[in-house]
Order: structure tokens, then sequence, then C-alpha cells
């Protein structure tokens, strides 16, 4: 895919924009010299040829605009969290209404130790061991276009066990060390719950042994969520009925083949590709067991497992459970795929905004150039369709799935619950 480039002539209109959007999502900073900065921090990431760090920004020679420049992103106690909810709340007023909050993990690999965050892990992603720092960014998401509204940085144990390191990166005392998955669900949790925003089904991958977590985590506050599973995780399911045996325990993936004869035929388009492409789908009923470390037993939670056979596959080969039991089995593929648009985006657009590039050694600093390459994000992408042209040349935009077969009411024993606001169970058919 190819990435958004800006003529010459935007320039302009791109730093009028800025301008615009200063006014909207920084009005928490409390000096005029603050948000000045933040102007000119927008403006460097969006110009700037290259490696978006600050003396880039700043351009050779010109050391006190540098400094200035390191003051504001590194030291300066501005919060980045009323900046971002703005940022959210602004995009779901303006750009085309989101369909889902979807969690990108971002794997950054450094050459030394002194970056914050960084450290010597196993990172699924990369399928080995990195000296990485690892992030995740959730984004509002729609068919079009994705935006990134929130950051987490995950530190390893060595950032939150030693008090000097902590102190020299001046990590927060309420910081824990926790996995991406659970930093993730938290912020997502956080979302939901103080910023105002229309609550949307959550997209994410989850481990096998991280799933009951976020499962519960997210049942907590009726939060709609598609998690992206491995085949090999164990599923429970049947025991519903007075004369069904079970429940039993099988492989997601050895169920799903189970029902193959029970597939949906779902024609759709890739994101960013041109060219169509047809899945075929089928569901199961399953069960959630609550984690073990419970102390107080809990009923299993009823889920639905959601599986795809690709073109020419044998096998089912992607998994997805979800607790939303209102949506035709089409709409719930087709939000799962918005994994992809968002990945299309990070590539186009996020990563020449300079989101991987700040090579401070802060927390501050980190979560604060973050924040403005989210803003850059969106301005560049708004600009764009401010200016009636398509920020994607090239391959044609996604369409709606159409099935075959139809899919109406949920599983027994799935609840329509949790609903999204606003929202009438629905029980249509998909054409």
């Amino acid at each position: 895919m190819a990435r958004v480039v800006l003529p010459e002539e935007s320039t302009k209109e791109i730093s009028d924009l800025i301008d615009v959007l200063i006014s909207l999502f920084f009005e928490s900073l409390p000096r005029r010299d603050q948000r000045n900065w933040a102007r000119v921090y927008l403006n460097g990431l969006v110009r700037t040829s290259g490696k978006k760090t600050i003396r880039n920004i700043a351009g050779t020679g010109a050391s006190s605009v540098e400094q200035s420049l390191q003051q504001f992103i590194s030291k300066s106690p501005w919060d980045w969290t009323p900046v971002r909810r703005s940022l959210a709340q602004h995009l779901e007023r303006t750009a085309q209404r989101p369909l889902a909050w979807v969690v990108q993990p971002m794997v950054i690999e450094k050459a030394g130790d002194r970056s914050v965050g960084v450290g010597r892990q196993f990172v699924p992603q990369l399928g080995r061991t990195a000296n990485c720092q690892q992030a995740s960014g959730i984004w509002l998401t729609s068919s079009d276009a994705g935006f990134p509204v929130e950051w987490t940085l995950t530190l390893p144990g060595p950032w939150t066990a030693e008090l000097l390191r902590r102190r020299r990166a001046g990590i927060p005392d309420t910081a824990r060390s926790l996995t991406p998955a659970q930093d993730a669900v938290h912020a997502v949790q956080r979302m939901a719950a103080t910023w105002q925003l229309q609550r949307r089904p959550v997209v994410m991958e989850v481990s096998n042994s991280e799933l009951p977590q976020c499962i519960e985590s997210f049942a907590l506050q009726d939060i709609p969520f598609v998690f992206k599973v491995d085949g090999t995780l164990p599923v429970s399911f049947g025991g519903a009925g007075r004369h069904k045996p079970g429940p039993h325990t099988a492989p997601a993936r050895e169920l799903i083949d189970s029902l193959r004869s029970q597939r949906r035929v779902v024609e759709w388009t890739r994101h960013g590709r041109a060219e169509g492409a047809v899945t075929l789908l089928t569901s199961a009923a399953i069960f959630a067991t609550p984690g073990e470390d419970r102390l107080v037993p809990v009923p299993p939670t009823p889920l639905l497992l959601v599986g795809a056979w690709t073109e020419a596959a044998l096998l089912p080969s992607e998994f997805w459970i979800t607790n939303i039991g209102d949506r035709p089995l089409a709409q719930l593929f087709l939000l799962a795929k918005l994994t992809d648009r968002v990945a299309l985006d990070f590539t186009a657009v996020c990563e020449p905004a300079g989101i991987r590039d700040f090579e401070g050694r802060s927390f501050r600093g980190w979560h604060h150039h973050a924040t403005l390459a989210s803003v850059a994000h969106a301005a560049m992408l708004l600009g764009a369709r401010g200016r009636e042209a398509d920020p994607y040349p090239g391959p044609a935009r996604p369409t709606a799935p159409r099935t075959v077969a139809t899919h109406t009411a949920a599983p027994p024993g799935l609840p329509p619950r949790p609903l999204l606001p606003g929202q009438a169970p629905r029980r249509e058919y998909i054409r």
C-alpha cells in the first residue's frame, strides 16, 4: 500500500488544519508557549523527511529550537490524556462513524538499553526474542480509515522494580509491569469509563493463557469484543439442553471443522485491494470458563466461536471469540477484519508521521511524542479528505460482505447482550 505523500501545494492547508486542531485538542495545556511548541512539533512531524527526531524537526543549526522542543516533549509536565480524549471525541463526531476500537500492537526494536521500556523479550509478532519496546495503540476504525487515539507502553519488570531506573525515566508510581494485552485491556476500560465515547466492539488478538482474564475484564463493564484466538484454544460446548450430554471440550479448530457442513459463503473485498475474496464461515456456541485464580465460583459465560476458511484452504485457519449475539455472522467477520484496515493505515500514515521515531529516555516524553504523532496522523488523513482526494490511491475501498447463506438469531444459549448503545437487536438477513 502506498504511503500518504503530501504534495507541496498542500503544506499551507495542512498547517491551517493543524492550527484548528491545536485549538480543539490542546486547550488543556495551560500556557500559550506550550501550544506554540505543539504546533511546531506537529508541523515537523508532517513536513520533515526521514526520521522524525527532535533534532531533525528543529533543523540544522537551530539549537534553541531543539532545546525548547526537548523541554516541551521530554520534561514539560502537561497531561496527554485530555488531548487524546479530545482527539477521540472529535473523530467520533466528524469522521466516518467508527465501527470498532481496534487494538494494534507495535514493536520498536532498539540497539541500546536506555530507552524507556526497552528490554530483551520474546515478541509474538516477530516470533523471536528481540531488544525492543512493546506498545499498543487503540484505534477508532471504520471500513475507510483508522485513527490511533490511545497508546500504552509496556514496562518490563526491571523498569518498575529498579528504583534508580524508574526515577531516571520518570515512571509514575502507579505504573506496573504488565503484559501488552493487559496494558491494552486496562486502557480500553479507562476509555469506556471516562472518555464519554459511544461504546464500540473491541477487536484484538489474545493469547490462550490471557483469554479468561480479558473476557472477564470486559464483561465487568459490558464491553462488546471480538478476540482473535489460536486454533489450539480448548473450548467448552454442548450440555445446554436436558437431553444433551456435555459439556465437552475440544480445540477450537477441531470444533469448527466438525461444523463444515454448516458453512456460509461470504463474498467481500479485502482492505487495500481491488479484487474480491471468498471466505467460508461457521460458528458454534461455547462457554468461557473463569480463570483458575477465582475464589468465588461463577457460571460459565456464553460466547460465540467463529471460524473461517480462506480460499482453497482445507482446514479452518482463523478463529475469533465474541460476546456479541445480535449480529449476522458476516458482520462479525467484517468487524474482525478491521485489523487489516489498521495495519494498512499504520504503514501508510502512522509510521510516516513518526510514531516509532522517539529517541528520548523518559516515560513522559514517549507518551507526549505518541500523542502528537496521533494528531499528525489525523491531520494527514483529514487534510487529504478535505482536499477531496483519496488518501489511499490505487486500491478500491472495502465493501460490505455478501453472504450466500444467511444467519438470523444468536445460537441457543448465547444472549443478545451486550448491545451497542442505542442499537436494538437485529434479526435481518444479509444478502
